[in-house]
């Protein structure tokens, strides 16, 4: 069975390019996601140019690792 892990919405405030150049968006809670053009497997034309990158700030991206935390604070009683 396959599943799904869990995330949550957080906006992308920049980008920023990793040391073999790749695109990386810098999400308001602090993580980062790559955001490769990489056809067939990832459809991202936008991240080419600056114009497209622009036009994604704002927009959201899933976060795994702001999930993942949630989950660790819950597991430790931290949570609410």
């Amino acid at each position: 069975m396959i599943t799904s892990r869990p995330s949550l919405p957080r906006r992308i405030v920049g980008f920023h390019q990793d040391a073999e150049q790749h695109w990386v968006a810098d999400l308001e809670c602090g993580h980062t996601q790559h955001v490769r053009h990489d056809p067939p497997w990832q459809q991202r034309p936008w991240v080419i140019t600056e114009e497209g990158r622009l036009a994604f700030l704002g927009t959201t991206l899933q976060c795994v690792l702001c999930a993942e935390e949630v989950e660790r604070d819950r597991s430790s009683g931290d949570a609410p």
